[in-house]
């Protein structure tokens, strides 16, 4: 059993040296600003991993990523500061909730392909946007819900409880939520189910021919996908404290997007590195903050030219021609 667990490290050593450093993270980062920064870098990490499951791996580009997310979030603050009910019994519902959604949703708008799925689920994005700012008694409109109450204390024997209240223990919370996110997603995409996804987005037609339920298996995907958008929406909700109709804004969706095609569709170390890289690049270039949507423009267009599979896809591309070079040289 050790020596089985030494030849894993010793062949995922990247793995375990980012795992180390994560949890170092609140030792080297000092100021709390820049804790709450890479906190956040958690959070819409786990938005990105999940919009890159119906995207990457199944190839259907959903562009209501951000409303889903907004779902979640609406619903933690709504059941939490409206209702009374416990962080950790609204979290689980709120996720469910946008899974449910996403079911009625997907339903139709699965029946289409391409670009008419892409519109539809645009469309989608924009009418929860809209619902959020004119339902008042529900959203509070354009103002927003304020004073969304922090995630409850875990109550541990012996110890007490584990409270989130400080930023160090929020940053382990989301690290904890990001970890599971991965773990779920790599069994997911490494199974039988995962190569149904990949199936279906390499040729539909043929996977169809092969006796894949294609239908069934995108529905499933795009389930999936927005079950973990709606828990990062939650989670967003009670780590910020309040929340507006911008949640739901097209811009949120824009950026879980650009995180997964800078990082790398299809990969999960690719999300994670778009969601960490380009928010703390932006935090650098304040100074052009007024140029920002130029900057992402530019970063698209150098990755679609040089990286058309992202950063991670590049190196994995690299990787692989080092090793065939490599292997030619041998013989």
């Amino acid at each position: 059993m050790i020596r089985r667990a030494f030849t894993w490290i010793r062949e995922n050593r990247l793995i375990v040296a980012v795992g180390v450093v994560s949890l170092l993270v609140p030792a080297i980062v000092q100021s709390d600003y820049y804790m709450q920064v890479v906190t956040m870098c958690c959070l819409f990490a786990i938005g990105a991993l999940s919009l890159n499951l119906i995207l990457g791996y199944t190839g259907q580009a959903s562009l209501a990523h951000g409303g889903f997310f907004a779902i979640g979030a609406y619903c933690v603050a709504i059941l939490t500061h409206t209702a009374g009910w416990n962080f950790w019994a609204a979290l689980p519902t709120a996720a469910a909730l946008a899974a449910a959604v996403g079911l009625v949703v997907g339903l139709p708008a699965l029946r289409t392909r391409g670009a008419y799925f892409a519109i539809a689920t645009l469309c989608l994005g924009e009418i929860i946007h809209i619902v959020a700012g004119n339902w008042v008694a529900l959203t509070g409109g354009h103002n927003g819900i304020v004073g969304v109450p922090a995630p409850s204390p875990i109550p541990v024997p012996l110890i007490g409880s584990i409270a989130f209240e400080s930023d160090v223990a929020r940053y382990y919370l989301v690290l904890g939520f990001l970890a599971a996110t991965l773990l779920v997603l790599h069994r997911l995409v490494k199974s039988v189910l995962g190569l149904t996804f990949m199936a279906v987005r390499n040729n539909e037609e043929l996977a169809e021919a092969l006796g894949i339920n294609t239908f069934r298996t995108k529905l499933l995907s795009f389930v999936v996908a927005n079950f973990l958008a709606g828990m990062a929406g939650g989670l967003y909700a009670a780590l910020i404290g309040s929340i507006s109709p911008a949640v739901a804004s097209i811009m949120v969706t824009f950026n879980f997007l650009l995180y997964v095609l800078l990082g790398g569709i299809a990969t999960l170390a690719g999300p994670v590195t778009g969601a960490f890289g380009v928010p703390i690049l932006m935090e650098y270039l304040q100074v052009l903050q007024h140029f920002q949507m130029i900057l992402y423009g530019v970063l698209l267009i150098v990755v679609i030219v040089y990286f058309p599979l992202g950063l991670m896809g590049g190196i994995r591309k690299l990787r692989e021609k080092y090793n065939r070079s490599k292997a030619a040289s041998a013989q």
